[in-house]
């Protein structure tokens, strides 16, 4: 049973990063590049599942969700993300979720958690403001600040 799950789900997986790689095809310009490489890179590990999963022997069923609550609060906290990028702008809405899931779902290093929500969203920025020249659009409370003064 774990090994047919492993092989649907890389299958799965290879079938969402080709759709996305060829999707991105009819993207103009540079635009393209970035969902195309997402979409060879989740194909190739969806193809690593499906063969790790082909070669293995085990074949035990196992649970499918091993820690229900935990599932449900990263799903509350992901849909509540999404409700925030608009009004709030990507990069305040992913570093308040950076913060809020690691906390919501057990780890008590606040420092810990900081540091790597500072680092992430700079390595966000650099990526694509910097090397791939796609600045994200700009934060709404900069945007109400800037009409207001």
């Amino acid at each position: 049973m774990e090994k047919r799950q492993d092989i649907v789900l890389g299958l799965v997986f290879m079938g969402i990063g080709i759709a996305a790689a060829w999707m991105a095809r009819g993207y103009t310009g540079a635009s393209g590049t970035y969902p195309l490489v997402l979409g060879l890179i989740l194909t190739l590990l969806g193809g690593a599942v499906a063969l790790r999963a082909l070669r293995a022997g085990s074949t035990a069923p196992r649970t499918l969700i091993e820690a229900p609550a935990q599932m449900i609060t990263a799903a509350v906290i992901a849909t509540i993300y999404v409700a925030l990028v608009v009004p709030l702008g990507f990069y305040t809405a992913s570093f308040l979720l950076m913060l809020a899931l690691p906390t919501a779902l057990g780890l008590r290093r606040p420092g810990l958690v900081l540091a790597v929500s500072v680092v992430f969203m700079g390595l966000v920025y650099l990526v694509f403001s910097v090397l791939l020249e796609k600045p994200l659009p700009r934060e709404a409370l900069l945007s109400l600040l800037s009409a207001g003064g």
